[in-house]
């Protein structure tokens, strides 16, 4: 039957594909539909920010099945539950036990629904870690189609209700409500991706032209300036690890150099402006008043196990008031603890990207953790479920050693094949007389055999 059915399907042209590589396309697919869940389960639902009347509890019940659904496909791709070992997803699942036990006390009840959210998190990046550190960027491909997919709705807000998506002066999503700091976030994390992977040879000029621009507007219609400043950061970081073993990363700081000067001499006005935001003397130095909050947290009143392990799980808000940095919202939630494997995870993977050989992922995973250091100090980061964690754990997955295909097993989805290599001419001479005189043999055999 099935043999029928592959030569139906061969006459009619359409092109067959070996078992091998059918399951290697249907895994591929269900780590991406995954990694895409993922990706949704951590966008931020504003209630009242979208130009389409999606009702709070819809849109936030939308996020959170996400989640189960990223598990149980990420079960379908992986269900015999191979898991990588790994340090980095080690780390954070100590965040996540220390949040369980923080949130077993009875006064913080509230907590514990967002600690089983961020184990459930943590376990479907536990399932996807079989395919970390593929020589096709597939984690990579994924996380950039996500990125495209929120931005294309960003765009689409901004062409159908543009007075929408610019209420307050920052683009903002009208048809999802996404907050300008995420849009900001996406589209400088999407702008960083895709020049390092120009840098490196791996996409054209135009489409690397074509998403600059667009993913650029984008940010700067969201008047972000830690997202800017993350970017452009991580993208330097990760050239001068590219700078003396590409001839285009060298050309391309020589003319980025020259555009900088001109502009820092031409628009030096504009880009002070769009830099203020506005913003007078006081909130500049309090940082937005960021800094008020900040020390109404240090100087609020803790017992020694609040000081260690923090209260739980929080939103992110304190007096009502957003923390707006992850540094202080780890120690809010989870203590001197938090603070620490915070910091022990952005120092593991600074360590060993220093120990990596020079080349594409490196560049990459320093991208990505570059940006991230950068915006933890005005951003809410990587102690709960949130688009930090999966930047951080993409960026892990680019500082393994490289394997072709997914889970490894008795019969891998993508073997290697061993490579081969065209005999050289002296070989091939040798080869033709050998077929020729075993013709010849075959052929006086047969005529013998004839007149016998």
């Amino acid at each position: 039957m099935n043999s029928t059915v592959l030569a139906f399907r061969s006459r009619r042209g359409v092109p067959v594909l070996a078992p091998a590589k059918s399951r290697e396309r249907w895994v591929r697919r269900r780590v991406g539909i995954a990694w895409g869940l993922l990706v949704l389960n951590v966008l931020t639902f504003a209630p009242g920010g979208s130009f389409v009347p999606i009702p709070s509890v819809v849109g936030k019940g939308i996020t959170q099945v996400a989640l189960l659904v990223a598990l149980l496909v990420a079960l379908t791709a992986n269900p015999r539950v191979i898991l990588r070992p790994n340090v980095f997803l080690c780390l954070v699942s100590l965040l996540a036990i220390e949040a369980l036990m923080t949130s077993m006390q009875p006064e913080y009840l509230g907590s514990i629904y967002r600690t089983f959210r961020l184990a459930e998190f943590v376990a479907a990046l536990w399932l996807l870690s079989p395919w970390w550190g593929r020589r096709d960027l597939l984690l990579v491909r994924c996380h950039l189609t996500s990125m495209s997919v929120v931005l294309g709705s960003v765009l689409v807000g901004l062409l159908v209700a543009p007075g929408h998506a610019l209420s307050g002066g920052r683009l903002s999503g009208a048809l999802w409500p996404i907050p300008a700091t995420q849009v900001a976030h996406y589209a400088a994390v999407t702008t960083g991706l895709v020049v390092v992977l120009w840098l490196c040879g791996k996409l054209r000029g135009r489409l690397t032209l074509l998403v600059v621009v667009v993913a650029g507007t984008i940010l700067v219609l969201t008047h972000t300036r830690t997202a800017l400043i993350g970017m452009l950061t991580g993208i330097l970081v990760a050239g001068l690890s590219l700078f003396a073993a590409r001839a285009r990363v060298r050309k391309s700081f020589a003319a980025a150099a020259v555009i900088v000067s001109i502009g820092a001499i031409t628009l030096s006005s504009v880009v002070t402006t769009w830099l203020v935001r506005g913003d007078s003397g006081q909130l500049l130095t309090t940082l937005s008043g960021r800094t008020n909050v900040w020390q109404l947290i240090v100087n609020a009143p803790r017992n020694h196990f609040q000081v260690i392990f923090g209260i739980g799980l929080t939103n992110g808000v304190f007096n009502g008031l957003a923390i707006d940095s992850n540094w202080l919202v780890s120690y809010d939630d989870q203590g001197l603890f938090g603070v620490t494997v915070c910091a022990t995870i952005l120092l593991y993977l600074l360590v060993n990207a220093h120990f990596q050989p020079r080349g594409m992922q490196r560049a990459l995973a320093l991208l990505l953790v570059t940006y991230c250091l950068v915006a933890s100090f005005t951003e809410v980061g990587f102690t709960d479920a949130s688009t930090y964690l999966l930047d951080l754990t993409l960026a892990a997955s680019l500082l393994v050693p490289s394997v072709a295909g997914g889970p490894p097993g008795p019969q891998p989805l993508l073997p290697d094949r061993p490579e081969r290599r065209k005999p050289g001419r002296g070989m091939r001479v040798v080869l033709r007389k050998a077929r020729r005189s075993r013709h010849s043999g075959t052929r006086s055999r047969g005529s013998t055999g004839i007149a016998t």
